[in-house]
């Protein structure tokens, strides 16, 4: 039970953070905080729990929770042109936890490496998916090179919140090899 209370915080927490948004213009997809939970629940729960938490949230966007960007919710936004992206959380969440798990996050420098890695497979899928209706260059244009500095951004701060609240002995320890 306690593994399922850890989900479906770590679902509310991606949910809430999509509804924090602003439109940026020429783009469909909006800026949100959502990534910045994606890449967040990847570091506290660890690799294969925080990959986990974001198949429970794709789940429930897709069943028709409103948990999406924006209060969307169904299988269409999963197919769509945000697919790529949302499909991009659960490796995002993945890797970041990945490196959680061997304890790089505890170390500023490459705990902004991990995040910027989530944030670039994000953008990356949500690149290929548009590119399959838009074209490369014009997915690129619009759903990517828009994203840059916010996922810069939301890197660093999610790199500083995490590096601070393992140094102060909160967090996930590294696993033993």
């Amino acid at each position: 039970m306690q593994s399922l209370g850890k989900y479906a915080l770590a679902v509310g927490l991606i949910a809430v953070s999509a509804r924090v948004s602003a439109t940026i213009p020429g783009t469909s997809v909006p800026q949100s905080a959502q990534t910045l939970a994606v890449v967040l629940v990847g570091a506290f729960l660890g690799g294969r729990d925080g990959a986990v938490a974001l198949v429970f949230y794709l789940l429930a966007g897709g069943l028709g929770v409103p948990v999406f960007a924006d209060g969307a919710a169904g299988w269409p936004h999963l197919a769509g042109a945000t697919g790529g992206y949302l499909v991009g959380f659960v490796l995002a969440a993945g890797i970041v936890g990945w490196f959680a798990d061997r304890g790089y996050t505890a170390r500023p420098r490459t705990a902004l490496a991990a995040m910027l890695l989530g944030h670039l497979v994000i953008l990356c899928l949500g690149w290929l998916r548009l590119a399959a209706s838009l074209g490369l260059g014009d997915a690129f244009a619009g759903g990517v090179t828009p994203f840059l500095s916010g996922g810069l951004a939301k890197s660093v701060l999610a790199a500083a919140v995490v590096s601070v609240w393992i140094r102060a002995g909160f967090g996930r320890r590294p696993r033993p090899t």
